[in-house]
């Protein structure tokens, strides 16, 4: 199960990526005028494309190597099932700050106290010992609030209540879901001791 954590933490982090941070009041440019572009320098429009992004509904339904275009480093995992869904504190479906690209953390300087999310769900098979295993592994990650604290790699909210392991610095694991009986997993594998949803950490 190590390879699918691992795939997670790749395609997550290649998503951060910063912003300025603007003032509410500027005018949004939305997907709809056809003005804004995918880190591929695509037209973004509504509806899924063809890797499988649908940015106005925020969603990634495809396959693994859909998501980097058909990278040639990931063709290993080319027969993996990926899904993905977040908000708009994550990636908005808007540009309000007027780059062209879609906003991040929008009205933060960074992701903390953004309220920012996301879901991410893979699926596949691997053999062993002649045997076809079938795995799957859900996780939900959440912005870590402003009030928050880091002790020991865990983020602990304000009153000392752990919320989840700290992953890319701004963030904490509040739900992981493994099934592969081929390694003896099944089911949960950690909750968040404070709270494993999404609401609440803004």
């Amino acid at each position: 199960m190590k390879r699918n954590i691992v795939l997670f933490l790749v395609i997550a982090a290649l998503l951060i990526i910063a912003v300025p941070l603007v003032s509410a009041g500027d005018q949004c440019t939305t997907i709809q005028s056809g003005e804004l572009l995918a880190s591929d320098g695509s037209v973004i429009t509504t509806g899924y494309d063809q890797w499988g992004y649908n940015y106005q509904a925020h969603m990634f339904n495809g396959l693994y190597c859909d998501a980097y275009r058909d990278a040639d480093w990931c063709q290993p995992y080319k027969e993996d099932n990926l899904q993905m869904k977040w908000n708009d504190g994550w990636l908005a479906n808007v540009d309000c700050d007027n780059d062209g690209l879609l906003d991040r953390h929008f009205g933060f300087s960074s992701y903390i106290g953004s309220g920012a999310w996301l879901t991410n769900h893979q699926s596949g098979t691997y053999e062993q010992g002649g045997e076809v295993c079938e795995w799957d592994y859900f996780v939900k990650i959440v912005a870590a609030p402003a009030d928050a604290y880091v002790d020991n790699g865990l983020w602990y909210s304000a009153d000392g209540v752990e919320m989840g392991p700290v992953i890319w610095g701004e963030f904490a694991v509040v739900q992981e879901v493994t099934n592969d009986p081929c390694a003896g997993l099944d089911g949960l594998q950690y909750s968040s001791l404070d709270h494993n949803g999404f609401g609440g950490w803004d």
